[in-house]
C-alpha cells in the first residue's frame, strides 16, 4: 500500500471539498454520489448532463493521474462474489439512509445537519462492526 502523507491527505480532502463546494455553488446541489448516479438513469431530464459529467470526472481522475506519471497501487484480495454482495448492500443502505457517505458525511456534516451527523455515525459504526464480524467470526479473510 502506498504511504499516505499528511500533504497527500490534505490535498485529497481539499479537492473533495472544492468539488462539493463548486457543485453547491454552480448547481445548488449536494455532492451525494448515489443521488447523482441515480439521476442519470432513464428517463433523462435537464439535469442528466451535469450529473453524467460529474460521474465521468470521478472515473477519469485515476487515468489522468496515471497519465501525469504517478502510480496508483491497487490490490484487491476479496473474492468478486463478496464484493458484489457488499456493493448491493451499500446500494440498499444508501436508499434506506436517504443518502451516501459523500452526501451525508462530506456535505451534510459540513452543513451542520443533525440528520447527516446521525446517519454518518450509524453507517461508520455499522461498517466497523461488519468488518470485525467478517474478519474475526466468519474467517473470510
Amino acid at each position: 500500500m502506498a504511504e499516505i502523507t499528511v500533504l497527500s491527505a490534505l490535498a485529497g480532502g481539499a479537492l473533495i471539498g472544492a468539488a462539493a463546494a463548486l457543485l453547491l455553488l454552480k448547481q445548488n446541489r449536494v455532492a451525494g454520489i448515489s443521488g447523482i448516479a441515480a439521476g442519470i438513469l432513464p428517463p433523462w431530464n435537464s439535469e442528466s448532463k451535469w450529473r453524467l459529467c460529474f460521474l465521468l470526472g470521478l472515473f477519469l481522475s485515476a487515468p489522468l493521474y496515471r497519465l501525469a506519471g504517478l502510480q496508483i497501487p491497487i490490490r484487491i484480495d476479496t473474492p468478486l462474489p463478496l464484493l458484489a454482495v457488499a456493493g448491493l448492500l451499500v446500494g440498499y443502505g444508501t436508499r434506506l439512509g436517504g443518502g451516501c457517505t459523500s452526501g451525508h458525511g462530506v456535505c451534510g456534516i459540513a452543513r451542520l445537519s443533525v440528520r447527516s451527523s446521525v446517519a454518518t455515525l450509524v453507517f461508520m459504526l455499522t461498517a466497523g462492526v461488519s468488518v470485525y464480524l467478517v474478519r474475526h467470526f466468519l474467517a473470510v479473510f
